[in-house]
């Protein structure tokens, strides 16, 4: 499909209607952005129509297709139009616009094929964009462009930011800005309003080339800024930041504030639609074709086993490192991206052996996160690791990432008040939680070096957002290599016939519980050990045998009790009589010891040892 040639009425023919369109659509729905849509009708025309957008609709999983984000996703009927002025969205499946089952939603996500990654949530699209910059740059070696159209009012996102200091760093020539700053945001005039120069200097203080777009509106403009930015052989990323106006095309929505999100009525539509006058039939746009090139590929290689011995103290994350590092060769499309902290992650591992393969995210988590996001978007599979704490900076981009369908591994070491003396301000307490309630996320917490393994390779074969929990310290490893460990599951380490407890634990307070349970075999109390090594999902059918055969279940983590696995342990046996007690961590943190901190929280195997007994009726001593 090649671009032809298009004359300037043909291109301000599509511009109206497109416009038309944004209307229409948002007046079916009753509900939309369509003056949003309106301001960057023109920076997006042109994009498109003239020929500097390089994309083979008929196959949009070409490699060197061009790749598009609306990072201000709410002027989704702006990007639906285009598809409809490109020929691949009908007229009825546009009017379907926020129906219910309709992939034309109220912002976009990958239900639209067309998508390249769900936005909506504000100052994210660029992070996105950076990863498939990157991508295109560094690993398939293709030579894309990734486009990216930002709002003004985003533009107040520190995640915008740690984008741009990051494609700076990483000198993507390959992706551009598209800065629409039509004034007004929700609720009235944006922090720089319509002064360009103040978003030039900062945008170019942060190492990108711009090219300032005097009126917006005018597709000559546009079009000669769109020429000047593939000219230029500098290595800098670019920005093309341009004046328009909210509501452009309308008379009495231009530049009018009290107007974001609100469609217009039937009155107000005919109104509207008789100043963009329609000149016959719709025309269809054409786009011009990408390049027949294909990234460069690797063949998987196997991989190496691994070796430890039952007793060896091995801390889990730098059972993750090894296992990424070994996983390597198997798995060339598996990628790192590291928050700075690569040397306590164990991320180094892969670093040292793949340097092409990993990608330093300084400490930048919202950044990190959609980054994986993009690259995961174009094939690669990324492990994107940093303190489990420090992960909750990028919830947003996290919880996003659902909508996006992406197939991105996140890992969080440092967790809980087994990191000792760091205090707080370290401590990964609200992980489990947070990584639970997003929808079909994995959550898996091993206890030693064998299980970690296991489970990173489970993590591989399974497409989708997974989480795994490392520890700090050194732990025994329990398991033979031998050993399987599949998503989902548990292992019960120690069980009777007469057990009258269960303890239910993951990572580092296994250990606790083993300890413990040898305690209480001294005195005489049997009690079940289950390793819960898969927290979602979880396995329902061993938790619920266990509710029924013993008296109690424990639940022991080193977690706040708000969301960790304590609760989805409750919410598994929820119909059990069992009596169910959850131990965690409950007082404020500190610094101190390993031992000290789970001591004080009640976690170590005294305070489960204590539990037990308080349980099944045995005075302590």
């Amino acid at each position: 499909m090649q671009a032809t040639s298009i004359d300037r009425d043909t291109l301000d023919q599509l511009a109206r209607q497109i416009r038309r369109a944004i209307l229409r659509s948002t007046t079916q729905a009753g509900s939309g952005h369509p003056t949003s849509s309106l301001s960057a009708v023109e920076l997006m025309t042109a994009l498109f129509f003239q020929g500097h957008f390089r994309f083979d609709a008929d196959h949009p999983e070409h490699p060197n297709n061009d790749r598009l984000i609306f990072s201000k996703g709410h002027a989704s009927p702006l990007f639906y139009s285009l598809w409809a002025a490109a020929g691949q969205v009908s007229s009825a499946d546009l009017m379907t616009y926020r129906q219910f089952g309709s992939p034309i939603e109220g912002h976009p996500t990958s239900r639209f094929e067309l998508t390249e990654a769900a936005t909506g949530s504000l100052g994210q699209g660029l992070s996105i964009g950076l990863g498939m910059a990157l991508n295109g740059q560094y690993l398939d070696r293709l030579p894309y462009r990734t486009f990216v159209l930002l709002g003004d009012s985003e533009m107040a996102e520190g995640s915008q930011w740690e984008a741009m200091e990051l494609a700076s760093h990483y000198q993507l020539n390959n992706l551009i800005g598209i800065l629409d700053v039509n004034r007004l945001g929700q609720r009235g005039e944006t922090m720089q309003g319509h002064d360009l120069t103040a978003h030039q200097r900062r945008i170019e203080a942060f190492g990108w080339e711009t090219i300032l777009i005097e009126d917006g509106h005018d597709l000559a403009e546009v079009d000669a800024a769109y020429r000047k930015a593939f000219a230029s052989d500098s290595k800098r990323p670019k920005m093309l930041i341009a004046h328009t106006i909210k509501g452009k095309g309308v008379s009495f929505l231009e530049d009018q504030p009290g107007w974001h999100g609100k469609p217009l009525d039937e009155d107000q539509l005919q109104q509207a639609l008789a100043e963009l006058p329609a000149e016959g039939e719709p025309i269809t746009g054409n786009l011009a074709s990408p390049e027949n090139a294909q990234p460069e590929k690797s063949s998987p290689q196997a991989s190496q086993p691994f070796d430890y011995k039952i007793g060896d103290k091995v801390a889990t994350r730098n059972a993750f490192g090894n296992a990424i590092q070994r996983l390597g060769p198997q798995w060339p499309n598996l990628v790192s991206l590291d928050g700075e902290v690569s040397n306590s992650t164990r991320a180094k591992f892969f670093a040292e052996e793949f340097p092409d393969r990993f990608f330093e995210m300084f400490v930048a988590e919202q950044n990190m996160a959609g980054a994986a996001i993009g690259l995961a978007r174009r094939g690669k599979i990324p492990f994107v690791s940093s303190f489990a704490a420090f992960l909750t900076r990028a919830f947003d981009q996290i919880r996003m990432a659902r909508y996006s369908d992406v197939n991105v591994k996140f890992v969080g070491s440092h967790c809980g008040v087994s990191i000792g003396q760091d205090g707080p301000s370290q401590m990964g307490l609200e992980d489990i939680a947070m990584f639970r309630t997003i929808q079909e996320s994995v959550v898996l917490y091993p206890c030693d070096a064998v299980s970690a393994e296991r489970l990173v390779e489970a993590m591989m074969q399974h497409h989708g957002i997974s989480y795994l929990r490392t520890t700090r310290g050194k732990t025994p490893v329990l398991y033979d290599d031998q050993t399987r460990f599949s998503i989902g599951g548990c292992n019960v380490l120690r069980r009777s016939s007469n057990d009258q407890a269960t303890l239910v634990a993951a990572g580092v307070t296994v250990h606790e519980a083993l300890r413990a349970q040898e305690t209480l075999q001294q005195d005489g109390i049997q009690v079940r050990v289950i390793d819960l090594y898969s927290i979602k999902p979880l396995d329902r059918e061993t938790l619920r045998q266990a509710a029924a055969e013993t008296e109690v279940l424990i639940t022991i983590e080193d977690h706040f009790p708000e969301g960790g696995l304590g609760e989805a342990v409750r919410s598994a046996v929820a119909e059990s009589t069992a009596s169910i007690r959850s131990l965690a961590v409950r007082k404020r943190a500190m610094s101190g010891t390993p031992e000290e901190l789970r001591e004080d929280q009640g976690i170590s195997a005294d305070g489960i040892v204590k539990e037990v007994r308080s349980c099944v009726g045995q005075r302590v001593g």
